[in-house]
């Protein structure tokens, strides 16, 4: 194989791509989008913080529930008196109301019922609010016809809140502290990004591949690269694009982010909230992030565990199985450019590639809950799923032998070979067959050639 050639075959790749318009529109809007998707709930929350307080007027017929509201940030709680409800509701804009609250009398199972009447539609957090009131104010009723002495101060003494910690044990003896959400959270992200990469920038070579055999512009090429160095250099050239396209993304999200900080002001991450409602739409729900950031006298502890992270470890592996996983996937999608004339005719040769790659998706999805699993094990160790299972399982502390990682890469690498060789086979006897769809008794033909 001649190198010089593969060269400037991948220069001519690299160079062509990045200097499309729709590659500099991608590498700009994408930062952007990234960036909006942090900054955009947080500001959502601050502004719901800031929503007007609504009077809910209240009838209560039991006597038991309206002594014990309180006033909140969004309800004020006015009295009703005896009112007759079906009057009080026909005119709530005349009373400066927002909604009226009628609180049924006691049944024999000492249970009342609750109905709101207004004008617009209750939101949620109003809704939850009122209910979760009339909950608590039944609740310490039915406690005090137990007629328990100093109950409320027993009450008070049993309800705890234990502080947790939680710290990993190295070979050595050394003790790091970790907080399971970050991990968790790193662990989604990496193995997330190797899919989504691997997929487009894989696509992007068989496109790449089906262009240049539709137009015959391959058979200029060949002329003066063998088919297998113009596969290699393509598979490269694009590989390099996705680089380039990455480290933009990461560098310009960053700035992004912490530049609208620096303008908004160092509460704009600050809203334990918004940080539990992001984690929640991540999937990590109520052992995520949002839940370690909802104390802030843990901060404290969260910084603490980052900085126990071996972050060069973390990035180097995450390197090593992108580029891997990248290679090997895109060998096999210039294998399918090479067999068909246009992209319409490639989903059936697709599926054997996309099905393993939704596999490694979902056992990925498992594995940052459960990195210790057997199903974990197995799929960080299948070279086709290894590249998103194994990154899922990285970032926890001890969580993979460095046997099982040394097997998983050397499994990989090999895969990757063996796939390169025989894609290479089926490339270049595809490359220059025109004129009708080829089944894959054909391609196994090609492949012994």
């Amino acid at each position: 194989m001649d190198f010089r050639k593969v060269r400037l075959v991948m220069g001519r790749e690299y160079s062509i791509r990045v200097k499309k318009k729709s590659f500099i529109l991608t590498t700009i809007i994408t930062p952007i989008l990234f960036a909006a998707l942090m900054i955009v709930p947080t500001l959502v929350m601050m502004m719901d913080t800031n929503s007007e307080q609504r009077k809910v007027m209240v009838v209560d017929a039991s006597s038991i529930v309206y002594p014990t509201l309180t006033d909140k940030e969004t309800v004020q709680y006015v009295p009703g008196g005896g009112g007759d409800p079906e009057y009080l509701k026909t005119r709530l804009d005349s009373l400066g109301v927002f909604a009226l609250l009628y609180i049924s009398p006691l049944d024999s199972a000492n249970n009342v019922s609750a109905t709101v009447y207004s004008v617009k539609q209750l939101n949620a957090d109003l809704s939850d609010i009122i209910s979760s009131d009339i909950d608590q104010a039944m609740e310490e009723y039915k406690l005090g016809l137990y007629d328990i002495k100093d109950f409320d101060k027993i009450l008070e003494d049993v309800q705890t809140s234990v502080p947790m910690q939680t710290f990993t044990i190295g070979k050595d003896g050394s003790v790091k502290e970790t907080v399971l959400g970050i991990n968790m959270a790193l662990s989604f992200v990496m193995g997330f990004i190797i899919y989504m990469f691997v997929v487009m920038f894989g696509q992007m070579v068989m496109t790449s591949v089906i262009n240049e055999k539709s137009n015959r512009i391959v058979e200029v090429i060949i002329s003066s690269v063998k088919p297998f160095e113009l596969m290699i250099g393509k598979i490269v050239g694009v590989a390099c694009v996705a680089l380039t396209q990455f480290f933009v993304w990461v560098v310009l999200t960053i700035v992004l982010v912490f530049g609208f900080q620096a303008v908004a002001g160092p509460e704009l991450f600050g809203d334990p909230q918004a940080a539990g409602q992001m984690m929640d739409m991540a999937g990590m729900g109520s052992a995520g992030v949002g839940e370690i950031v909802s104390d802030q006298g843990q901060i404290h502890s969260v910084l603490s565990a980052l900085s126990e992270i071996d972050f060069l470890y973390v990035i180097g592996c995450f390197i090593v199985y992108f580029i891997l996983g990248y290679l090997l996937y895109a060998s096999l999608f210039a294998a399918i450019g090479s067999a068909v004339d246009n992209e319409a005719d490639t989903q059936q040769l697709m599926i054997p590639v996309t099905i393993p790659l939704l596999i490694g998706m979902f056992i990925m999805l498992s594995a940052f809950n459960n990195p210790d699993s057997q199903l974990a094990f197995w799929g960080s160790v299948i070279p086709f799923t290894s590249p998103m299972v194994m990154m899922a399982r990285i970032p926890f502390e001890g969580g993979v032998p460095l046997w099982e990682l040394l097997l998983s890469i050397g499994l990989l690498l090999v895969t990757f070979l063996i796939t390169v060789y025989v894609s290479g086979k089926i490339y270049r006897v595809g490359i220059l067959m025109y004129g009708k769809k080829y089944s894959w008794k054909d391609i196994y033909k090609w492949m012994k050639y």
